[in-house]
């Protein structure tokens, strides 16, 4: 039975609502569109999905917003009733475009005021709706996930915060580190993969790849991400490689140590197409650093793949590593908010989210399990197959 038939037969958990904070409105309206015609399909083509009360609508994104005071501070404002709903908050705490007044100063926001906007919205649910589900594509303070000194463990105590308020359950993507998860191990906490959704892209615009042992071989940029290109390099049947970075532990410079040297592990690059796979670009530096280690072992072409592409300190980088030949494409999704400067580089490649997330929010709601969508092997699979790769 094909997906959309499964859930046209099952009992929705409760009505549909999905509350994109400003940070996430373009992603919302994505998501929305997809839902909506899903649903107009299932209510014209089964009686059952016609039967259920607000099952298809023009929209299921609730009026809401965040207006803030000349002082900077601010509320959160539900413009509907949400009495009974199965409520999806979808927020993007690296939207940095995003500005406020504060007594005549302009001020962009942090990652800090995107949470606290998020904390703002599900106080003024008031506990009426009957599930909040929250789909915080980088999670917020991810990157200060464990102890190496006196120091906060923030992502774990926004985790904590957040269910305490009331919220059922937390979708992630590609968590820095997953056992996070560990500060709230009685709600569900779901960190996803992009994996499908990256080959996908990179097989359509790259026409003249090979995916086997003699072309092609993925590679971590530290240890950090090794589990990641273990699993790439399983599902495509090809070798995997790793760096890992020598640091000078005596230094701290931009809030972290220093790196002295990248030093290589895995077989021969010679002639190859390598992929590099990590969860986020940052300033890109370590990135453009390991694409130089490769072409120095003589790879061919470098893709680098990142889940979320923050480019901190802008593109100018990456634009001197493309015109040298280090790299070749940059692919990165559009969970995160993606400055005009980014998508109008030629060597950039948009991975488009939205249709999965609107399949999670859209099999979620239905009460129905998430696993095959959470393991996207098969799919994997099936587009190798379609663009001959098997």
């Amino acid at each position: 039975m094909k997906r959309h038939d499964k859930l046209a037969e099952t009992i929705p958990y409760g009505t549909l609502g999905i509350l994109a904070l400003e940070s996430s409105r373009d992603m919302g309206k994505r998501v929305n569109d997809y839902i909506v015609d899903w649903r107009n399909d299932r209510a014209q083509n089964h009686a059952t999905a016609a039967s259920f009360a607000g099952y298809n609508r023009d929209s299921f994104i609730i009026d809401s917003a965040c207006p803030r005071f000349g002082s900077g501070e601010a509320k959160g404002i539900i413009r509907e009733s949400v009495r009974g709903q199965d409520l999806y908050i979808l927020v993007d705490v690296c939207n940095y475009n995003l500005t406020y007044t504060v007594c005549g100063q302009t001020n962009h926001m942090s990652p800090d005021d995107h949470y606290q906007d998020l904390k703002r919205i599900i106080a003024a649910v008031g506990g009426k709706a009957r599930r909040i589900t929250v789909i915080m594509p980088f999670l917020y303070e991810s990157r200060q996930h464990r102890r190496s000194a006196r120091e906060s463990l923030d992502c774990a105590l926004a985790l904590q915060e957040l269910t305490q308020m009331g919220v059922e359950s937390i979708i992630t993507f590609d968590a820095h580190d997953p056992r996070v998860q560990n500060a709230i191990p009685l709600k569900s906490f779901e960190t996803v993969q992009p994996t499908y959704q990256f080959i996908k892209a990179l097989l359509k615009n790259v026409d003249d790849l090979k995916i086997d042992t003699d072309h092609l071989m993925v590679i971590s940029p530290d240890e950090g991400a090794m589990g990641r290109a273990v699993y790439y390099a399983n599902v495509l049947g090809i070798d995997v490689g790793m760096f890992y970075k020598r640091r000078d532990y005596s230094k701290i410079v931009d809030g972290r140590n220093p790196i002295i040297a990248h030093e290589f592990l895995g077989s021969d690059l010679k002639g190859k197409d390598v992929i590099i796979i990590d969860d986020m670009i940052s300033s890109g530096e370590s990135m453009i650093d390991v694409a130089t280690e490769l072409k120095r072992r003589k790879a061919n072409r470098i893709f680098v793949a990142a889940t979320f592409g923050l480019f901190t300190n802008g593109m100018e980088k990456f634009d001197e590593a493309h015109e040298k030949g280090l790299i070749d494409k940059v692919l990165t999704t559009n969970l995160v908010y993606q400055p005009e400067e980014v998508l109008k580089r030629d060597y950039y490649i948009n991975v488009d989210m939205s249709k999965y997330v609107a399949l999670l929010i859209d099999t979620l709601n239905h009460d129905q399990s998430i696993s095959d969508l959470l393991n996207p092997t098969e799919r994997i699979q099936a587009v190798l197959k379609k663009y001959g790769q098997i």
